[in-house]
């Protein structure tokens, strides 16, 4: 067995072993998301700058993503957590997800009486990790919330707190929510502010994406769209929320779509909000318009580009397989991870999301057109019906194991008719 050092800008996975080449240092952090380490590095250098690199314990971020092989893990645990002072694991899907990290990291955290919080990656609380702490579980949830809320404030509090648990003397506050969705660069003047940057009488277009990415200031993707789609004669309407699932944050999205009725959606959110098979309502419904699905992708472009696959599996399941289980129609991929390099502080690679220009400058185009083709009357619309014909010879047109495409293809004629569709001559059934 040989070991890789880790990519910059990239995700292992299982079929190599990876060495991050980090020293040891006080606080460790394992977290599955590339923007809370990047916010925690902001805020750890953020520290240092206004009270002095003595003031503040040394800080080691490790993305999860880069320990799935256990080799990996292994040398990890050795080199870097067994050193440590305190270990805080953020597991976006439980110990499930991770479960021999998990186990390695809690074992040596015990047998070295070293302080350890096991906290869940997202805002829903998880019984299991917090019995696989030593930590009080106040002690615990005070961290939790901290990266929650997230944001640069409550980063630098985290770690100003995690300092107060390895017997340093500093000052912290208790975590500050942030909003749960907003509107994105016009936070003080609000929907009113936006629309004095409108142009009168364009359609909109809202820009719906995580506001994770905001917290760690990761916009350079959100920026060139918002200028992309100003070009394509669209008023952008950049909304961030924390899940399309969360009550809160889609009740405050469905009000800022209400407030200002967008001709087309540009959703850069994962997953669905629906099960398949079961459909259920999302903050989208009320607008009645196209939705177009974004992909922020998890690779990197030159990983992409010399690839024959595309897109990811984890990508295409996140944000082309289900999403379409909420009716969202798949534009492109408008950026790929890159980094920043490596942050000599927290000795971890900085990722971002870079933009691509081409591909925003297509998306942009194409949300214009079905903005455009939204305010088509029905009877002037013109679409086409393409099926397949797999194997590539006639006898085979529409064939589908456990399907009847002519009859599906009656059906759906006969329900653009029922809108307003100038269809004539349409088959009584598919035979």
């Amino acid at each position: 067995m040989h070991l890789l050092a880790a990519q910059p800008g990239g995700v292992s996975d299982a079929a190599e072993a990876v060495d991050l080449e980090q020293t040891p240092g006080e606080i460790v952090v394992v977290s599955a998301a590339d923007t809370e380490i990047a916010c925690l590095a902001a805020a750890q250098r953020a520290r240092i700058d206004t009270e002095g690199e003595s003031a503040v314990p040394s800080l080691r971020l490790a993305n999860m993503m880069n320990l799935t092989h256990n080799l990996s893990v292994d040398l990890y645990v050795e080199s870097v957590v067994e050193r440590a002072k305190l270990v805080v694991l953020r597991i976006l899907g439980g110990r499930g997800y991770w479960p021999y990290g998990v186990d390695e990291i809690v074992a040596a955290c015990r047998r070295r009486s070293i302080p350890l919080a096991v906290l869940p990656g997202d805002d829903q609380p998880d019984a299991e990790l917090q019995g696989l702490s030593t930590l009080p579980a106040k002690a615990c949830h005070r961290l939790w919330h901290h990266c929650t809320h997230g944001g640069i404030a409550n980063a630098r509090n985290f770690l100003a707190y995690a300092a107060t648990l390895i017997g340093r003397d500093t000052a912290w506050d208790e975590p500050a929510p942030l909003l749960r969705a907003g509107l994105y660069g016009t936070e003080r003047d609000g929907l009113d502010g936006l629309r004095t940057t409108w142009r009168e009488g364009a359609p909109v277009a809202a820009l719906v994406f995580y506001r994770a990415l905001v917290q760690a200031a990761n916009t350079a993707v959100i920026d060139t769209l918002i200028e992309a789609l100003r070009e394509a004669g669209l008023n952008p309407l950049p909304v961030y929320v924390t899940s399309l699932k969360d009550p809160v944050a889609a009740a405050t999205l469905a009000e800022l779509l209400d407030a200002a009725p967008p001709a087309v959606i540009l959703n850069g959110t994962g997953f669905s909000v629906s099960a398949p098979g079961r459909r259920a309502e999302t903050p989208f419904d009320g607008a009645d318009c196209p939705v177009l699905q974004i992909v922020f992708a998890g690779g990197t472009e030159e990983a992409w580009r010399e690839g024959t696959r595309g897109l990811s599996a984890r990508d295409i399941a996140m944000n082309v397989a289900l999403p379409e289980v909420d009716g969202r129609i798949l534009a492109r991929a408008v950026s790929f991870k890159s980094t920043r390099g490596r942050d000599p502080l927290t000795e971890t690679e900085i990722v971002f999301y870079r933009p691509v220009p081409d591909r925003i400058a297509f998306t942009a185009d194409l949300a214009a057109a079905w903005a455009k083709l939204r305010g088509t009357p029905a009877e002037e619309r013109r679409v086409a019906m393409v099926v397949a014909n797999y194997p590539n010879r006639d006898g085979r047109m529409g064939n589908g194991v456990g399907l009847d495409t002519p009859a599906s293809a009656v059906t759906v004629l006969r329900a653009l008719e029922a809108v307003g569709y100038d269809l004539r001559d349409i088959p009584e059934d598919g035979a």
